[in-house]
Order: structure tokens, then C-alpha cells, then sequence
């Protein structure tokens, strides 16, 4: 059986990549981001000095194997009165947390609720804040200041760095060296991926894996963060904060009409441009690095649809990387010359 090994945070890669994946005969072991500052995760990370436990909680309720009940228990949002915003899963695992005093203890109770097969690990149990540097060589603390900008949202990220520095999860970097393929994203490139690959430790053991590291590019650009960024763009950012290069970058390439997007932008406000595609990525799409596939749904909002990206996922998991069939190419034609 393989082992796939899925990065991100929010709600992005859990809907677009693990609904899908986990109808298929695989071990996945999803590495969340763990530095929400902002909304009900936030605030429990405050109060009660834990890690936030908002991406791990998209994550396992993405992967559970129950009654729909369940998944709208652990989505539910209080409205009203001293728990108004809070949602009911993060409180959960609080109290689960601080009443364990056990983190690990923690995720096998709420697996076992959930009955889910799969694992589900924080990046880093640290407490660390996610800091951006703008183009006006400002800097923003704090991981929902960046991903909802105070600042003017036209200034561009320079780079980002966590402070204090945090180290990563041990089982989380097993994950890692153990995986048979690596999937970075989708999500927000700085609030949510780039934190998991600043993590001391995390980048090093990706780098290190003979895994297949496949990054999953964003099918729209996000204001105050990405605006403007094309495929070839998001792919040299995360090879940035990688510190290597990963095998496949897979991108969406259909195009929704005009009505279709603007539809989504009028639900999602923070929603920029679709993503476009950069001529190297475009060149590339068929037989190299970069993927270009029809990734999307077929209706509704302008996303990724979950069993395309787990086909297309489990189909480069089967594939050579693109340097193995140059490689093998090249073998090929030696022997026939030697004849």
C-alpha cells in the first residue's frame, strides 16, 4: 500500500485533495499547518497556550468515515452568546487536550470518533507566529494579519520566517522520509504552506525523501497575497521555502467562463484572478515537470474537484519522474546505437 503524505491548511488541500484520495488503497498522513492566529483556533490558542487546532480539525472531519451528524457536529459554529464564533471541534479537542495533557492522545480519541484510518499530524507543536516582510520592507506578525491584510493588500510579500523558530513534529518528519509520494497544496501559499516548510526539520526530511513531490498549484490567486502569480510563480515559491525542487508541479488548465468566476469572487472576497499559465509550464504540460489537467468542477464555484485530483494524483504516483524517463530514454537509445 502505498504512502502518500499530504501538506497544507485551511480548507483547500483537505476538500480538494483528501476527500478524493481516501476512496483509494493508500496510508495518507497529512502534516497541517498549526499557526492560526485569527477566528475561534486563534482564540483557543491564546487563552489556553496550545497549538490551534483549526487545519488539524478540516483535516480529520475531510478524512472521517461517518454519519454526516458527525461531520455538521464538528462543523458546527455557535452564533450566539459567550462561545458566538467558536466552533464546536476546536473546542473539543481542547478540553480533550488539556484534560489528556497528551497531544497524541488527543488525535487517537478524535480518530476513533471519527473513524478514520489515516493520520493526521501537526507540523510543529511549537508556539511560534508566522511574520511576513512586505515590498515596503515592513514587517506583519501573525498569520491572520497576513492572510486578512490591515495593510494595503497591493504591497507584495517579500518572504516570510516564523519567530521564534519551531521544530517540527517527529512523527510528522517520519511521515516524510517514509512517504512514497509527497503533496504540497493547494492552499495559501504564505499562510499556509510556507509555514509547514519553515518549520526546522520539515523541508529537510521532504528534500531528503525518495518520495515523489508533487506540488498542487491554486486554481485562483489570492488577494494581498498572491495577485498577479502564475503557475511557474506559486512552483518557484514553494521550491524557495523547499530548499530543492519537487518533481511534478500539477495545475488546472481549463478556463471558466467569465460568469463562473465572477460568481465566485461574489462568495469568496478574497479571491483574486484565476490562476494563469506561464508559457514554460505550458511547454512543459505534457510530458515534463508541469501537469496542466481540467482539475476543476464542472459546476459551482471556481475549485478543484476531488476525484480528478486524486486520478491525477495517483496517476504521476505510478509514473516515472521526469528525470527517470530521460534517463531511461537515454539507455534505450545507447543500446540501440550499440547495435
Amino acid at each position: 500500500m502505498k504512502k502518500i503524505v499530504c501538506l497544507g491548511g485551511g480548507n483547500a488541500m483537505p476538500k480538494a485533495v483528501l476527500e478524493g484520495l481516501k476512496h483509494y488503497p493508500v496510508k495518507i498522513s497529512v502534516i497541517c499547518a498549526m499557526l492560526d492566529s485569527g477566528g475561534s483556533a486563534g482564540r483557543l490558542r491564546h487563552d489556553y497556550k496550545i497549538v490551534s487546532p483549526g487545519d488539524i480539525r478540516r483535516a480529520l472531519i475531510a478524512l472521517a468515515d461517518t454519519s454526516p451528524v458527525m461531520s455538521d457536529l464538528f462543523n458546527y459554529r455557535f452564533e450566539v452568546g459567550e462561545l458566538k464564533g467558536h466552533n464546536f471541534a476546536n473546542l473539543l479537542i481542547t478540553a480533550l487536550e488539556l484534560s489528556s495533557n497528551s497531544y497524541e492522545k488527543t488525535m487517537d480519541e478524535v480518530k476513533r470518533m471519527l473513524k478514520i484510518r489515516h493520520e493526521v499530524l501537526p507540523a510543529t507543536l511549537d508556539r511560534s507566529n508566522l511574520c511576513a516582510v512586505l515590498e515596503n520592507g515592513k514587517t506583519i506578525r501573525g498569520e491572520t494579519n497576513i492572510d486578512i491584510p490591515k495593510h494595503d493588500p497591493k504591497l507584495r510579500i517579500k518572504r516570510v520566517f516564523l519567530q521564534p523558530k519551531a521544530k517540527a513534529y517527529e512523527k510528522a518528519v517520519g511521515a516524510a522520509l517514509e512517504a512514497d509520494a509527497i503533496i504540497i497544496g493547494p492552499g495559501d501559499l504564505y499562510s499556509s504552506l510556507a509555514q509547514i516548510l519553515l518549520v526546522d526539520g520539515m523541508s529537510e526530511a521532504i528534500v531528503k525523501s525518495k518520495a515523489k513531490k508533487i506540488y498542487l498549484s491554486n486554481v485562483m490567486t489570492k488577494k494581498g497575497e498572491t495577485d498577479g502569480y502564475n503557475v511557474e510563480m506559486f512552483s518557484n515559491e514553494i521550491e524557495k521555502y523547499l530548499g530543492g525542487e519537487v518533481d511534478y508541479v500539477l495545475y488546472n488548465n481549463r478556463q471558466p467562463s467569465p460568469a463562473r468566476i465572477e460568481r465566485h469572487k461574489a462568495v469568496d472576497r478574497t479571491a483574486a484572478e484565476v490562476v494563469s499559465v506561464s508559457k514554460k509550464s505550458s511547454r512543459s504540460a505534457t510530458s515534463g515537470k508541469f501537469v496542466g489537467l481540467d482539475l476543476l468542477t464542472d459546476s459551482g464555484l471556481v475549485v478543484h474537484d476531488p476525484e480528478k485530483v486524486a486520478a491525477a494524483i495517483i496517476g504521476l504516483t505510478k509514473s516515472k519522474k521526469p528525470g527517470e524517463q530521460s534517463s531511461t530514454k537515454q539507455k534505450k537509445y545507447k543500446a540501440k546505437s550499440a547495435k
